[in-house]
């Protein structure tokens, strides 16, 4: 028998590239699928989501303004290290969701090829967003597609990995930059992607992730004058609260991803890609 004590580990947010507490001091307890204590994880306060959206907003930038090839690089090499912390993943993973360690390693797996997936998208998106269209007169009119700004996004509440990826990947690779609410019973796989995105080549503030309720996060971004999108992934469940968030949203013309039964273990198509685009259009004279 050992007489070392262990070492547990202290969860904290992720939000400019750097791991701060809730400025609130305020911790939840995370517990298993058989209601056993896991771990204590941040309580994210109105203020931890006004500095979120600022680090993000600070991001944006230089995020939205990489090449396309540079961005699929640097998402490919965040695969790259969750593949080799796919056992920790797993079993986090099998811990929130009361998976089997095989089953849990599946999710864990087709979270990664995920990510891959939409990092191969990063220079090919405007091929199918963009457009030469024909006009009547000497003039090249272009259509070409360009990231919305910062999109907050309430990840799923029951897929804390996968569902997780596949909220977060398609909105930064077309150069959004993100404030993500993890889901409120499972946080700790969001919360441990954070130290994979602080290891990569990712620039801080390009994701964030805040830990909390997400009635009491929900409102503050989708109200807050410097949120340009917001997917309410995570609040399906709740018809009030969406309608809630739908019209703090509308009072600054935030594009809305409205939330629906989602299969996540299924081919997840473009849709999240395009829905948080914007279309630039460009009028040129045409040599003669």
């Amino acid at each position: 028998m050992s007489d070392r004590l262990s070492v547990l580990k202290t969860y904290k947010l992720y939000a400019g590239g750097k791991f701060p507490r809730s400025e609130s001091g305020r911790v939840y307890e995370v517990t298993d699928s058989k209601g056993n204590w896991l771990a204590n994880a941040p309580l994210s306060s109105r203020k931890d989501a006004r500095d979120a959206v600022v680090a993000a907003r600070k991001a944006f930038g230089g995020w939205s303004g990489a090449t396309a090839y540079n961005r699929g690089q640097i998402l490919y090499r965040v695969a790259e290290m969750l593949e080799g912390r796919r056992e920790q993943f797993a079993a986090e993973v099998a811990e929130a969701e009361g998976l089997s360690k095989a089953k849990a390693a599946t999710q864990v797996d087709a979270a990664i090829d995920r990510w891959v997936w939409y990092a191969g998208w990063s220079d090919k998106v405007a091929q199918i967003a963009g457009a030469a269209n024909p006009v009547a007169g000497p003039y090249f009119n272009l259509s070409s597609p360009e990231p919305t700004g910062v999109v907050a996004v309430l990840a799923p509440q029951e897929s804390s990995f996968l569902g997780l990826v596949s909220v977060i990947a398609p909105a930064i690779v077309t150069g959004n930059t993100v404030v993500v609410i993890t889901s409120e019973k499972s946080p700790l796989p969001a919360l441990s992607l954070g130290e994979v995105l602080a290891t990569s080549d990712l620039p801080g503030g390009v994701v964030n992730i805040l830990s909390g309720r997400v009635n009491e996060l929900g409102g503050p971004l989708a109200a807050h004058q410097d949120v340009n999108a917001i997917d309410l992934a995570g609040a399906a469940a709740d018809a009030e609260l969406v309608k809630a968030l739908e019209t703090a949203a509308a009072d600054n013309l935030k594009r809305v991803l409205r939330p629906r039964a989602v299969d996540w273990t299924a081919d997840p198509g473009t849709e999240r890609m395009l829905a948080f685009l914007e279309t630039k259009t460009v009028w040129h004279p045409m040599g003669v």
